[in-house]
């Protein structure tokens, strides 16, 4: 909830944009908050996948997924996610967050965050997404037949699926005892 009138700002502006397929680049332009900051002065590791929330947001929005979902009251929740740091944001500097879908298995959407100044990448995400509904986890023949068929560029990177496997914690129908 930290990030609750930004959401609010951004779902509101998204609306107001050019309109996008789910398949398509989505670019959200940003500023580095006093709240976005550690003690080290600079952005704190945390807030990246707070802020990329935003740029999934805006591409939910603009595609016109979000409206979908809702009337199928279907909720998007995170199952993994992974970042690597190449420089940091510094207090007020503007950056963008990039988001793209870069492929779907029959467990998750994945998405591809970067955070980008000056056509330089200093973070990038990997997010796997899950689908729920009431009734439990959206398959894949709903969600294309809701949002349609990825373009064939759209290939899943092969490491992803050995990240998936190495990453994810048992099923919750599975036990998954706290032992060191």
């Amino acid at each position: 909830m930290h990030l609750i009138f930004r959401t609010l700002l951004q779902l509101f502006l998204a609306r107001r944009r050019p309109a996008l397929s789910v398949w398509d680049p989505s670019s959200v332009a940003l500023r580095v908050l006093v709240t976005d900051i550690d003690i080290a002065m600079h952005m704190n590791n945390g807030m990246y996948f707070s802020v990329f929330d935003l740029g999934r947001f805006d591409l939910m929005v603009r595609s016109g997924v979000r409206q979908q979902m809702r009337r199928r009251r279907w909720t998007p929740v995170a199952a993994g996610e992974t970042i690597s740091f190449r420089k940091s944001l510094q207090l007020n500097q503007r950056y963008t967050i990039e988001t793209r879908i870069i492929g779907l298995d029959e467990r998750a959407i994945y998405f591809e965050q970067r955070a980008v100044t000056n056509g330089e990448i200093y973070a990038r995400a990997v997010i796997a997404t899950r689908l729920v509904s009431p009734s439990g986890p959206v398959s894949n023949t709903e969600i294309i037949a809701a949002f349609g068929a990825p373009p064939e560029d759209v290939v899943l990177p092969e490491w992803i699926h050995e990240w998936r496997l190495n990453n994810a914690l048992p099923s919750t129908r599975r036990p998954a005892p706290h032992a060191w």
